[in-house]
């Protein structure tokens, strides 16, 4: 009897040590995911003024659009919290998709090597985006799957582990579906 008395507080307190770990392994792996978002965002964010500066040289009539992506840009990289930056960044593919567009309406930019160029790297960039987002909100439903669950949420709650909120953006595709080659 005098074991189980012993052995019950330290099995208790292996369980919680455990637990812990558990949740600072899933807490990781959404910073993770969220840092590989912001790494992908910032790479789109860096390209819109070469794919603008780009076009601009074709299609100087479009100052207003141009105008509109490059504002649109700017909100995104100052927005605050993740669902205005989610809001934000879905707000870049219309006006971004309408710029990329412009390419139907001159023959010469179609042929333009660099935005072409330009035009892959932001499909891949894209590409890039989507998975680091499913990767993102898979680690975001895990970890709050685990602070949630009966009784890993007692051990959550002590040490202040909290629940993230996902990564949603529209998913319009920015590039059409437009062979310019």
């Amino acid at each position: 009897m005098g074991y189980a008395l012993f052995f019950i507080p330290v099995i208790l307190f292996l369980i919680i040590i455990w637990v812990f770990n558990r949740l600072v392994a899933a807490r990781q792996l959404v910073e993770n995911g969220w840092s590989d978002i912001e790494v992908q965002l910032k790479r789109r964010a860096d390209l819109i003024p070469r794919i603008v500066d780009t076009v601009k040289a074709y299609a100087k009539h479009e100052r207003q659009l141009f105008a509109e992506v490059i504002e649109r840009r700017n909100t995104a990289l100052g927005a605050g919290d993740m669902s205005t930056r989610a809001v934000a960044e879905g707000a870049i593919r219309k006006p971004l998709g309408k710029v990329m567009a412009l390419a139907e309406d001159y023959p010469d930019l179609k042929a333009n090597q660099n935005f072409l160029d330009l035009q892959d790297e932001l499909t891949e960039t894209e590409n890039k985006i989507e998975y680091a987002r499913r990767f993102y909100n898979g680690a975001v439903r895990e970890k709050n799957t685990l602070v949630q669950s009966f009784p890993v949420n007692l051990v959550s709650r002590a040490f202040g582990f909290k629940t993230r909120e996902f990564f949603d953006m529209d998913e319009a595709p920015i590039v059409p579906d437009t062979d310019f080659s």
